[in-house]
């Protein structure tokens, strides 16, 4: 078994359930639309495609209600969606102007409107630097408490508007779209998007298969960050310094496939322009850790087919 933890679309599942003809896929997402398109997609698949609307923190309950004890391979592609991004009226995309939603899953939660026009200057500047990465995050977060005493923020035009005349002209040509960081910390806060990929990361390790293997697709630095110190966590011995063997309970649970992040190359990224930030990370499951026993990275008992 195989879980899409972000089916979006549903290209990867079906690029899976193409080249593993046993494997069956979960496919998980919290945007109910997204699941209705790849459904379609994926109908001629029959039984072997489960969609299952959730936010992929909760991939345990979902194996779980799903009566299986460990999954064979876990994909996460994170960040926006193709969908998200070309549906106009969901707030996503900053050249159309639109109302500011940017809620994955439209059924609940606050929107990026409600964050305009709600936090203080403190709070909005805390996410434009560390979700954005923005470097007028004070400047721009002082004109959004300014102008919505004016008028409430409601659509992503007049957001940009601000943005065009409070960053200085010299960045924007040098750094792109003036409104790329805000959108991206904005999208990053309204659906929580760190917090439950610290806690979606540790769950999906745990209900992967001893020679299962979990690939992660992310796309922002921080994202990044998570994946890469939750699997130098698993890929690393816990046995105290000093003693002479290694504790078979502490070994590492972990092995890691990729050397470091791997980015797209130029020809990926020349077909493919949203390419180009994205890193992927895999690792392989080494060891059982409620047995505490060891084994192999190919051991066939488990291992049905990889997650790329």
């Amino acid at each position: 078994m195989h879980v899409d933890g972000t089916l979006g679309m549903g290209g990867h599942a079906e690029g899976v359930l193409d080249r593993f003809p046993e494997c069956t896929v979960v496919g998980i997402d919290r945007d109910r639309e997204a699941l209705a398109l790849a459904g379609e997609r994926l109908a001629r698949f029959g039984d072997r495609f489960r969609p299952v609307h959730a936010v992929y923190d909760d991939i345990k309950a979902v194996v779980a209600d799903l009566d299986v004890k460990a999954v064979d391979g876990i994909l996460f592609d994170l960040g926006v969606s193709s969908l998200q991004l070309d549906e106009t009226d969901r707030g996503f995309a900053y050249r159309v102007d639109a109302p500011l939603d940017m809620r994955m899953d439209q059924s609940t939660g606050m929107t990026a409107a409600d964050v305009l026009n709600t936090y203080s200057v403190e709070d909005l500047t805390r996410i434009l630097r560390d979700y954005g990465e923005e470097r007028f995050a004070r400047k721009i977060a002082k004109a959004v408490v300014h102008d919505r005493a004016i008028e409430p923020y409601t659509s992503s035009g007049r957001l940009v508007e601000m943005l065009r005349r409070v960053i200085p002209a010299a960045s924007q040509r040098q750094s792109g779209h003036p409104a790329k960081r805000t959108f991206q910390a904005l999208r990053i806060e309204v659906n929580d998007e760190l917090e439950v990929w610290r806690r979606a990361i540790d769950e999906a390790i745990d209900v992967l298969a001893v020679g299962g293997r979990i690939a992660v697709l992310s796309y922002h630095s921080l994202e990044d960050r998570a994946t890469k110190q939750a699997f130098a966590a698993g890929a690393t011995s816990s046995t105290p310094r000093g003693l002479p063997v290694e504790l078979p309970e502490h070994a590492a649970y972990l092995k890691l496939v990729t050397r470091g992040a791997e980015a797209p190359g130029d020809d990926e990224v020349t077909t493919n322009p949203r390419a180009a930030s994205a890193r992927l990370r895999v690792a392989e499951r080494v060891r059982d850790t409620s047995t505490n026993t060891t084994t192999g990275s190919t051991d066939s008992r488990t291992r049905k087919g990889p997650t790329r």
